[in-house]
């Protein structure tokens, strides 16, 4: 009879516990959502967490809202999310630099990889090397040659040192065999501003941040990393028909929530996400900018990320950046 007894009321307490994670999961968000994006207002960051939030909001009823923290390559808006409350209601919007910072910082006040819970890829996309509207150069041999003759006389913008734009920016270097200038910025949006404004020679931007400003004649392209032309830059080489056929870099977008977060809360985010992404309107506006919407799993995500840190800490070392 006691064992009876236990065996239904083990029984009974998973039932219990099961309701409440389904209840849990159901019920959130029940206040508005924070994503807190690590750069100034304008870069692809920004722009693709802007998407999502507006999505993401239509799709559950509640408010995701985006906050912008930039600063020292991420690592400000970064830390503040890894001291929140694990919750879910403040979540960390960030791109390939994020698997960078360890090879860029000596210490980080949080561990990249057991501190975070990872929701998904949002988003990703191709590089592109452009120069201003004004650049004497007209494709990617040119800046090449330039450089080469005369190294360090051409100066390249970044997000900031360590980010996705810095480090693209050297492994291009590194497989040109060419040395730039580099001039950091507070985000990838600053970085672009200077470069319309020729305040700086070079930039390896997103697609998306770029397509806007290609089109406005703005900026022009010299090479984009895709494997094929994009349709939306029928005129620019990839990087392969341009004379680099090793350089490949890609961007990721994705969303993270502090470790502890309940895992049926990073469930729900996840499906958010998904459901976000799928949206055709979304597909769409993400396509017309050169990105690709992703919405993988949270172990997928983790998995990649993890796996990147390896990499881009192997490309650091390469190119000689000496941790801060």
């Amino acid at each position: 009879m006691k064992k009876i007894v236990a065996a239904s009321a083990i029984a009974v307490l998973t039932h219990l516990t099961w309701n409440a994670v389904a209840q849990a999961q159901e019920d959130y968000p029940q206040r508005a959502v924070t994503i807190t994006v690590p750069y100034s207002p304008g870069g692809t960051t920004d722009y693709v967490a802007r998407m999502l939030a507006r999505q993401m909001s239509e799709v559950s009823k509640q408010s995701f809202v985006v906050e912008n923290k930039p600063g020292a390559s991420g690592t400000i808006a970064t830390a503040a999310v890894m001291r929140a409350k694990p919750d879910g209601y403040s979540l960390l919007m960030n791109d390939t630099t994020y698997a960078m910072l360890p090879a860029v910082f000596k210490k980080l006040s949080w561990d990249p990889v057991r501190d975070i819970a990872p929701v998904s890829n949002v988003a990703s996309t191709p590089v592109i090397l452009i120069v201003p509207a004004n650049s004497p150069f007209n494709s990617l041999a040119e800046l090449v040659d330039a450089a080469r003759k005369k190294p360090e006389s051409l100066t390249f913008g970044s997000g900031g040192k360590g980010s996705s734009t810095h480090l693209a920016g050297e492994v291009f270097q590194h497989q040109a065999n060419i040395k730039l200038l580099h001039v950091p910025y507070k985000g990838a949006g600053e970085a672009l501003l200077a470069l319309v404004g020729g305040t700086v020679d070079v930039e390896i931007s997103a697609t998306p941040t770029a397509i806007p400003q290609i089109n406005s004649g703005k900026v022009k392209a010299l090479a984009i990393s895709s494997p094929q032309r994009l349709p939306q830059l029928p005129d620019v080489p990839t990087f392969a028909q341009a004379g680099l056929p090793d350089y490949q870099v890609q961007n990721w977008f994705g969303l993270v929530a502090r470790a502890g977060t309940p895992p049926e809360i990073i469930t729900k985010l996840n499906h958010l996400v998904k459901e976000a992404v799928a949206d055709p309107s979304i597909r769409s506006s993400f396509e017309k900018l050169g990105a690709q919407a992703v919405g993988n799993s949270s172990q997928e995500f983790s998995q990649q990320i993890a796996s990147e840190i390896d990499s881009w800490g192997r490309t650091a070392e390469r190119a000689g950046l000496e941790k801060q």
